[in-house]
């Protein structure tokens, strides 16, 4: 099976429009089309933008609290303050970065994005990943008649390694994690505890080609990936793990330790 990736440039997004009908008419300009069984990735800070989730700096009002966030880290107060709200736990972090958990992900700044945001301003995370990528998903189907994947991806760090890789923010659509436990290595050896980020993988490919810049690809088409589709709606619990089991994040128990987290 080959697997094809189809980069759609469009026009800048801004709050308000409409990024399925922004899609299709970038993929009718460039003479594609949505097939059955393609996986739509979407840059999350497009979606965000396309559902108003951008915030002047200047019109946040900081508190107290972010006040000494933003000292002990050296951000804006203003940034340290979006960041205590859309965070669900802030776990510590270094100059100009406040690592927080936010929907079970470790992320930077709750996801708040600097980059390809209007000046003074910043864009928040979607307000619901998984909401929306079933609504595009739904939506596709019903101007084009075919069923299709839906990604909401972002770009985070990985520990200890240089460098951005995708993240899958919101599923619909497809099994976005496969359990990979009780299959045969080439030895015959059962797998013990391998399960495969599909969704992940997905993102970190279409990320190659969106970019972090100014290139102005919010969305890449995947064909021909090796993956199991639904009709069933995906919860964000199929793909995250408890703090607790979570190899990083034991290193973090002293913060976690007799609370139990919550996910938005």
């Amino acid at each position: 099976m080959v697997m094809t990736l189809i980069p759609i440039k469009t026009r800048v997004i801004t709050p308000g429009d409409d990024i399925v009908e922004i899609v299709l008419e970038s993929l009718e300009k460039m003479g594609e089309r949505i097939k059955n069984n393609d996986i739509l990735v979407l840059a999350e800070t497009a979606v965000a933008t396309a559902e108003g989730r951008v915030i002047e700096l200047s019109k946040i009002q900081p508190s107290s609290r972010a006040f000494e966030l933003a000292k002990k880290y050296d951000v804006t107060p203003e940034l340290a303050e979006l960041i205590l709200r859309e965070a669900d736990e802030i776990l510590g972090g270094i100059s100009h970065v406040i690592l927080t958990l936010k929907r079970g992900i470790l992320i930077a700044n709750a996801g708040i994005d600097k980059s390809n945001a209007p000046p003074g301003c910043v864009v928040l995370l979607p307000k619901d990943p998984m909401k929306t990528a079933e609504e595009v998903r739904r939506r596709i189907f019903e101007k084009t008649g075919k069923k299709i994947g839906v990604i909401i991806a972002d770009s985070r760090t990985q520990p200890l390694r240089l460098g951005t890789i995708g993240i899958a923010l919101g599923v619909a659509g497809f099994v976005p994690v496969s359990d990979e436990r009780g299959k045969l290595d080439i030895f015959g050896k059962p797998l013990m505890i391998t399960r495969r980020a599909i969704a992940d993988n997905l993102a970190s490919a279409a990320e190659i080609l969106m970019g972090e810049a100014g290139e102005m690809v919010p969305a890449v088409l995947i064909r021909g990936a090796p993956i199991t589709f639904t009709d069933y709606t995906i919860n964000l619990e199929s793909m995250i793990i408890s703090p607790e089991e979570c190899l990083y994040m034991s290193i973090f128990k002293k913060f976690i330790k007799n609370r139990r987290i919550k996910y938005r």
